[in-house]
């Protein structure tokens, strides 16, 4: 299992990281994600077999939110 932590940008307020952490969750291969409203940030677990960085940031850009790294 690998682990990233992806800083967000965009997210105004709880509702967001929620919505953005439940996105993130129902892809397949993500163990755990958790997003922080405050620092703006998903720290996500997953399985690199299953799923890759890009396919997580480009979760995160549909869920209408910009990735900063």
């Amino acid at each position: 299992m690998a682990e990233v932590s992806l800083r967000v940008d965009g997210m105004s307020c709880e509702g967001c990281s929620k919505r953005l952490q439940t996105s993130l969750n129902a892809l397949e291969g993500v163990q755990q994600a958790q997003v922080t409203l405050k620092p703006g940030q998903a720290v996500v677990q997953y399985d690199e077999t299953q799923v890759t960085v890009q396919a997580l940031k480009e979760s995160i850009e549909e869920s209408g939110f910009d990735v900063l790294n």
